[in-house]
């Protein structure tokens, strides 16, 4: 069972830990591993264990019944790469300047404002959660997807000492699935077994559900009752994966002294992208990746560790993926950093949530694949506030009566707007956020088409009439039609002769 450092040991460790020079003589006892699977695209409403009954999830539906299931869980960002930066660094994707996904979305004319030049990378100045880990004598290692940056960026150099990169995209077999997750999940396997008697931190990052996917035919038709019988079975086969690497660390018996856990990096994605016509959808949530909505925003999280977080607790109370390094460093025992965004709630995971409610913040100055537009957002308790960037239209919502967001009461609660776009506001600043700039090449009837006359963040695949879905595949063209043809490369002339 794993026990936290004595306080005498903290404070002669301190000075080697922030260089990150503890020896794995001194490091090495019975601390806690860690094993944290991210998902890509995986919506709130994916996994039976969440309501979603047309999906066959037993291995992570049996993960929730022996931890605890969070519901009111949230990325830092909806969209992939800034959320992914917010687990390793601990801080918001607004302070470091990585607000969408990379390289990201192109401008185009249909935009009024745009988007302000973001970091290509997350910066070698950032300590990561695996440089921490590794300074305390973990193991480091990281399967999948990265998305934090290219070459000289890469999880080599940002504190991880092994990485198996795989294939996004695989072809199905008998041994693998469309989305190189069992590949992933016995590099995984192998390296915790390697690593079996010394603490360890493995980072699975998973490149499924996203899109483009497929799976096995056995596997598609055994979901043929599913919204999308092919989206389903590639959470079947996540899913499965995922019970393979539980049974590793049972078989093991590693089990009780692993920290597992399992969360997407955003909502899911609502509407029809890439080759596919119907994707998945996030009732009760409005809208989805790419939009500061709930669907967008509340992610699927379940937290394992016996003796530590209790067994079958469902938890309401909110936290934010910005809160991984303070919290499990702080759930191993070892010193929480200064100079954070996230806030560790490791009492919250183990069964002692404080006392208040906090506010949690949102600053996203992008439009996006999905049809999102410039904007930030702000909760606070019940309340839920979202202003544009590209327009004077602000929406309040009270999530307590109305989780989906369907009634905007900004114009019955001018005082409580008030409160929040000036919280909003000093906090941006705060964070030194970056903002818009005018678009000069702006066209009216681009943007009316695109987000006016359709409002895609109130579609829902599986409650859609076949008009309204005709409606949003004929805007889901439009949408990429205007983008810029990528350039192409200029002409060398011949060398002389």
């Amino acid at each position: 069972m794993a026990k936290n450092f004595a306080p005498w040991l903290v404070a002669w460790l301190a000075p080697a830990l922030a260089l990150g020079t503890v020896s794995s003589t001194a490091a090495e006892s019975s601390q806690a591993n860690i094993v944290f699977i991210l998902a890509d695209d995986l919506g709130i409403n994916d996994l039976q264990c969440y309501g979603r009954q047309d999906h066959r999830t037993p291995h992570l539906d049996r993960l929730a019944s022996q931890g605890t299931r969070f519901t009111s869980a949230y990325c830092a960002q909806p969209i992939c790469s800034p959320s992914r930066a917010a687990i390793m660094t601990g801080k918001t994707p607004a302070r470091l300047h990585l607000t969408t996904f990379l390289p990201g979305r192109p401008d185009c004319p249909s935009q009024k404002v745009q988007h302000p030049v973001i970091r290509q990378e997350v910066g070698l100045e950032e300590v990561t959660l695996a440089e921490r880990l590794r300074g305390l004598g973990y193991r480091t290692a990281c399967f999948g997807k990265w998305h934090l940056g290219n070459q000289g960026f890469g999880p080599l150099e940002q504190g991880f000492e092994h990485y198996h990169a795989g294939r996004a995209n695989t072809v199905p077999s008998e041994t693998e699935g469309g989305k190189g997750e069992y590949d992933l999940t016995r590099a995984a396997i192998q390296f915790i077994t390697d690593n079996r008697d010394r603490p360890f931190f493995v980072h699975l990052c998973h490149n499924s559900p996203h899109i483009p996917y497929t799976a096995r035919d056995t596997v598609i038709e055994r979901n043929s009752g599913a919204l999308e019988p092919v989206y389903a079975g590639v959470i079947e086969s996540l899913d499965d994966t995922v019970g393979m690497l539980l049974g590793k660390l049972d078989e093991l018996h590693l089990a009780d002294r692993t920290i597992v856990v399992f969360t997407s990096d955003n909502g899911g994605l609502h509407v029809p992208e890439g080759p596919h016509r119907r994707i998945t959808h996030n009732t009760p949530f409005r809208a989805g990746k790419g939009f500061l909505y709930e669907g967008g925003l509340r992610i699927p999280l379940i937290v394992r560790w016996p003796g530590h977080v209790p067994v079958g607790r469902v938890e309401d109370r909110p936290l934010v993926n910005t809160d991984w390094v303070p919290t499990l460093l702080e759930m191993i025992g070892a010193p929480v950093p200064a100079g954070l965004d996230g806030v560790s709630e490791a009492r919250l995971l183990t069964g002692d949530p404080p006392a208040g409610d906090r506010a949690f913040y949102w600053h996203f100055p992008h439009y996006n694949n999905q049809g999102g537009r410039p904007g930030g957002a702000v909760r606070e308790g019940q309340w839920k506030l979202i202003e544009y960037f590209d327009s004077d239209r602000v929406e309040l919502f009270n999530l307590a009566s109305d989780v989906s967001e369907t009634r905007n009461v900004a114009s019955e609660h001018a005082d409580i707007v008030r409160r929040l776009r000036e919280k909003l506001a000093q906090w941006r600043q705060s964070v030194a956020a970056q903002t818009n700039t005018p678009n000069p090449d702006f066209r009216e009837a681009l943007y009316q088409q695109l987000y006016v006359d359709v409002d895609v963040s109130r579609y829902n695949a599986a409650t859609a009439d076949p008009a309204l879905h005709e409606r949003v595949l004929a805007w889901r063209q439009t949408m990429n039609a205007v983008l810029p043809s990528p350039k192409k490369p200029a002409r060398k002339s011949a060398p002389s002769p």
